[in-house]
């Protein structure tokens, strides 16, 4: 990828270099595959990442840089399914129990969902056997003892259903044995936001160290490429002109009413949840110690707020 510049747009392209061939278009679907290609092979120039995955790749030096800007966030209270004849009837019944958890361990909706288990509702995490689906997109990464893999052939959802797990993170179950383990979830979040900030960071944004090194104006102007962007957004999110609100759309008005900018971006107002994720991290075995929060992400970036 490139950032092409005019005097008031950016756009970014995907180029063939040695034909000239450019497209404004590359989509790769399902998005959670150009992380692993990201990190196992540094496959492209500018990449949207997980955040927590970014925290592992950088923990196993893989050469990308981040840029403070922070394109999904979300509440992950409602994440948390449990069968209803696994006499689970508070959170810290999950203690002794096995839970299952979409893809790998250190999948951005699993670490703030665990999070949210620990810090609200007592629960100790070391007591717990997660279960994967699957494998982690830093091959390097080494989970804690108490993660295991899946069974051979077996599907989480069916296990959630059977009872030979008690519940699961990140999944989704059409079955009357099987509900949310959190009451009116959305709620609860929006009450973590008003008592404590808790306000989830899901995706950054990843530039390859080799060209940073290489273009010392290329992290200060993709940053500026997505604030243009995200400037728009909220200009017509707040003045209604967006003709079929998401869910999406919806949550960021809400958030809107409570702190302001519901998509800040930058180090400044982004501090708190950035070392919050951090020691969230080391305590789940995600990272083995603490990282400094300037460090992960581009000099010329740490100062910028948009």
């Amino acid at each position: 990828f490139f950032f092409f510049k005019q005097k008031t747009a950016y756009e970014i392209y995907q180029c063939d270099w040695s034909s000239d061939v450019c497209s404004s278009d590359l989509e790769v679907d399902p998005l959670i595959d150009a992380f692993r290609r990201m990190t196992r092979g540094l496959e492209f120039d500018i990449c949207e990442m997980a955040i927590t995955t970014y925290l592992a790749a950088r923990a196993h030096g893989k050469k990308m840089t981040a840029i403070p800007i922070f394109i999904v966030r979300a509440f992950h209270h409602g994440a948390i399914l449990v069968n209803t004849r696994a006499g689970i009837n508070t959170p810290r019944d999950l203690e002794g129990k096995r839970i299952g958890v979409n893809r790998g361990y250190t999948v951005t909706t699993g670490v703030w969902a665990r999070q949210v288990l620990a810090q609200e509702h007592g629960v100790d995490l070391d007591k717990v056997t997660w279960v994967l689906s699957g494998d982690e997109h830093v091959a390097e990464f080494v989970p804690p003892k108490n993660v295991v893999p899946i069974e051979k052939g077996k599907k989480m959802a069916d296990m959630v259903v059977s009872g030979e797990l008690a519940g699961a993170i990140g999944i989704e179950v059409d079955h009357p044995d099987v509900k949310p383990l959190i009451a009116n979830a959305p709620e609860a979040g929006i009450a973590a936001l008003r008592a404590r900030g808790h306000y989830p960071i899901n995706h950054t944004v990843v530039i390859r160290d080799e060209l940073l090194n290489s273009h010392p104006d290329l992290a200060r102007d993709a940053f500026n490429a997505f604030a243009e962007a995200k400037r728009v957004y909220l200009d017509r999110l707040k003045s209604g002109k967006i003709d079929k609100p998401t869910a999406v759309d919806r949550l960021h008005q809400r958030v809107m009413d409570i702190i302001g900018d519901p998509l800040p971006y930058g180090l400044a107002p982004n501090r708190r949840v950035l070392e919050e994720l951090i020691s969230t991290s080391v305590a789940q075995g995600i990272l083995p110690r603490a990282m400094n929060v300037e460090d992960l992400f581009a000099p010329s970036t740490r100062g910028l707020v948009g």
